[in-house]
């Protein structure tokens, strides 16, 4: 799920979301990129991202990893 928002968001192809891709320099994001990922994010999960966390996440991996241990039945 966490892949399927980040191509929408992003408007990327699904072969370009791995696991080690970095967002800026990988994926091209840019800081409005970024609200607009973690609010798709947070209405797909239901849950709000705190500014903390989301300034620790780097990769496409950062974010797969962040709600594998928030959440019981996740798929990437």
């Amino acid at each position: 799920m966490v892949k399927r928002v980040i191509v929408e968001v992003l408007g990327i192809h699904e072969y370009e979301v791995a696991d080690a891709a970095i967002f800026v320099d990988d994926l091209g994001t840019d800081s409005l990129d970024t609200v607009e990922l973690v609010m798709a994010l947070e209405e797909e999960f239901d849950c709000d991202m705190p500014d903390n966390d989301v300034a620790d996440i780097r990769t496409v991996g950062d974010v797969v990893n962040y709600f594998t241990s928030r959440t019981a039945s996740f798929e990437s």
